[in-house]
């Protein structure tokens, strides 16, 4: 829900900043606050010892994606270009069996296919206009930073407190952004109005500390494929809330997207299995010697 919210949201604040100085600045806040809840655990940050992996998180999960994301999105439609970043799931669940040796069959993998189906489907109206061949490859490097990242933590997950996990790599992804939003971008461009300021803070506490604490929560404790897939309904709910905040309007796409990424999360989250009394078939089938079945 939040992490829908974050995209109308975040098209008005670029309105009043230049888009690394903005991710920068949401990301430090967001960070920091996470830092403030876990300093009661401060035992458990190690972050002599473990640095190297909060630092590569950092660069995959927030620099990189977020970055990237910022940018790309002044070259296409934000209608495609979340289309392109959203094959994140697919990429994760063929992530997650290469290296993290999750399971995969042909209905988790139709599961995925049909999610991403969807997602093109709810934005199939940013297809108008030019197509930067940039943006594309900068999409596409977002989704593939995305999915990286959240492999790599979740291969670390046993080496470090999960909490602080997303503190620190929140913290020093931001710090990352600002530096290079600093050389890049001036300062004096960004309008400290009302409007920038309550924007700002509702994205760095819900969609940044809030949503990502959760989000590797959750890859923590389960399936990262299965978890991922849930993030299909993310841009449905960004669409639902630009209908809300931008007046946007509903079309067929939303409906037969929604249609898709709701039996996408099925499939890839409720194995159909055959009943026992296939299964004994089957068995005596093979048993027999026929084996058309």
């Amino acid at each position: 829900m939040v992490w829908g919210i974050n995209w109308p949201l975040s098209k008005i604040a670029l309105i009043y900043a230049p888009p690394l100085l903005f991710s920068g600045i949401r990301t430090v806040i967001g960070g920091v606050l996470l830092i403030l809840i876990a300093l009661p655990k401060a035992r458990l940050l190690q972050f002599k010892k473990l640095w190297p992996v909060y630092l590569s998180s950092a660069l995959l999960s927030i620099a990189l994606y977020y970055g990237v994301q910022t940018i790309g999105l002044q070259y296409v439609p934000a209608g495609l270009f979340s289309a392109i970043v959203f094959l994140q799931p697919v990429l994760l669940g063929i992530f997650s069996w290469i290296w993290l040796g999750e399971e995969m069959h042909g209905q988790k993998m139709a599961g995925l296919a049909l999610g991403f189906l969807g997602v093109a489907c709810l934005s199939a109206g940013g297809l108008t206009g030019s197509i930067s061949l940039l943006g594309i490859l900068l999409a596409l490097a977002t989704a593939l930073c995305w999915a990286l990242g959240t492999v790599y933590m979740k291969r670390n997950a046993v080496r470090v407190d999960m909490l602080w996990m997303t503190a620190m790599q929140i913290t020093l992804g931001g710090l990352i952004l600002l530096a290079a939003g600093s050389a890049a971008e001036p300062w004096k461009a960004i309008r400290w109005n009302t409007g920038f300021v309550a924007v700002t803070l509702f994205i760095s506490i819900f969609v940044i500390a809030l949503g990502w604490l959760v989000y590797f929560k959750l890859i923590n404790e389960g399936e990262a494929g299965k978890v991922a897939s849930y993030t299909f309904l993310v841009p449905l709910v960004s669409i639902g809330a630009s209908v809300l905040f931008l007046n946007e309007k509903i079309t067929i796409n939303l409906v037969i997207g929604l249609i898709l990424v709701v039996i996408s999360i099925i499939l890839v989250n409720v194995r159909f299995r055959r009943s026992p009394a296939s299964v004994v078939a089957e068995i005596r089938a093979l048993e027999e010697g026929n084996y058309d079945f």
